[in-house]
């Protein structure tokens, strides 16, 4: 992640706030921090733009804080796609936000209801929900969303991938005109426009990166196989493999699968997926981020906005099937100024997904044999004109 040379005392914080900024290691704010807290600080509607890994959560969260100190009663939602997502962000807010006395719930599935109701009853002042569960208190009465004057719309892109815009526009109807809006996602679709036209007031628009660039600390091989040769392109890259791993697959019971196949090889794997309940969920990626294990394989859950320091390397044993989705899976390595590798399995089937990611991203992926495997005819050629000099990511073509 890369940071600037500024302070944060340069953003307009206050000395509260900087104080438990330094005291939990935060000295300098990366770009879309530089950015985005100085119009957040301002109450204007802020859409920010920026690739997985860069820091957007104390983008929204240190205005929030400061805004709400020596406050009383909840004034805030944050909507997160996943429960990952949000527990993350509850515990940033938990960690920079307790000397100040601000505090936040996350209201997320695979919890009690009764615990959350208590919670909802004290008065916190931040929400941190997924936007389902919200709906569901909604339903029962158990919040009241007139009062709310912040709203932060976190990873929006995936909220609308997962089909959450009915649930959405049922919390914004419910919320008063009368606030202020924050949304932040690592891609920009169409659809966000339209959603940002709805519901912003002249939001002022922030782009650290293009909208789906990857970090430049990583290192991208390809490998286009036959479908038939998927399991001995997977255990022959993974082999000698000692680095912390983490592995996607399309569906759950692949990843059920794959966990089981790779733990009969030696090593050290465990799985992550939507079968999973909440406290296994929360077991596996403590134990993950802790280094209890080598490799996790997970679904999509995992790509989007989880931060685990460490991983060296993403493995793709199903192409993601969106440009989108590609970025935000290589995104969980090469955090931290840190270097990284993401590995990508295609069949000729899939060339279409690949052609698509290569067009997003602005470069060739550069492709890679196995010895006793034999590539797809073809598989080789690369219809590109090349623009520059050939770096680690690969050369720089002109896509047409």
């Amino acid at each position: 992640m890369e940071i600037t040379q500024k302070g944060f005392a340069e953003l307009g914080l206050s000395p509260e706030l900087l104080g438990s900024l330094e005291k939990n290691g935060f000295l300098h704010p990366t770009p879309i921090q530089e950015k985005s807290i100085p119009i957040g600080l301002s109450k204007k509607d802020v859409i920010g733009c920026a690739q997985t890994g860069t820091g957007k959560t104390l983008a929204f969260v240190l205005p929030l804080i400061q805004h709400l100190k020596g406050t009383q009663g909840t004034q805030a939602v944050i909507l997160c796609p996943t429960r990952e997502i949000a527990m993350q962000t509850h515990a940033a807010i938990e960690k920079i936000g307790k000397s100040l006395k601000v505090h936040s719930i996350d209201i997320i599935g695979g919890r009690r209801m009764r615990a959350q109701i208590t919670g909802l009853q004290q008065g916190t002042q931040i929400l941190v929900a997924t936007p389902g569960r919200l709906v569901d208190h909604m339903e029962r009465g158990n919040v009241n969303l007139g009062k709310i004057k912040y709203l932060v719309l976190d990873e929006a892109d995936h909220m609308l991938d997962l089909g959450f815009l009915p649930q959405m526009r049922r919390i914004l109807r419910m919320l008063p005109e009368d606030r202020h809006t924050m949304m932040f996602s690592a891609t920009f679709p169409h659809e966000i426009s339209q959603l940002a036209a709805m519901y912003l007031k002249d939001p002022v628009r922030i782009e650290v990166v293009p909208p789906g660039t990857t970090a430049e600390g990583v290192e991208h091989e390809l490998y286009l196989i036959e479908p038939q040769d998927k399991r001995q392109a997977i255990l022959s890259i993974l082999q000698p493999e000692k680095r912390h791993t983490l592995i996607f697959t399309r569906t759950r019971l692949d990843a059920e699968w794959l966990s089981r196949l790779l733990a009969s090889q030696g090593h050290s794997v465990d799985s992550l997926h939507s079968d999973r309940s909440q406290s296994e969920r929360i077991s596996i990626l403590e134990n993950f981020k802790n280094r209890g294990f080598q490799m996790l394989v997970a679904t999509d859950i995992m790509a989007r906005g989880i931060d685990v320091k460490g991983i060296d390397l993403v493995v793709n044993y199903d192409i993601p099937q969106t440009a989108e989705d590609y970025v935000h899976r290589i995104g969980r390595t090469a955090r931290l100024n840190a270097t990284g590798m993401g590995i990508t399995l295609a069949t000729w089937v899939e060339m279409h997904f690949v052609e698509a990611i290569e067009k997003q991203i602005g470069f060739v992926l550069p492709r890679k044999t196995i010895p006793g495997i034999k590539p797809f005819d073809d598989a080789l050629k690369v219809k590109a004109q090349p623009l520059g000099k050939v770096g680690r990511r690969g050369p720089r073509v002109r896509l047409r």
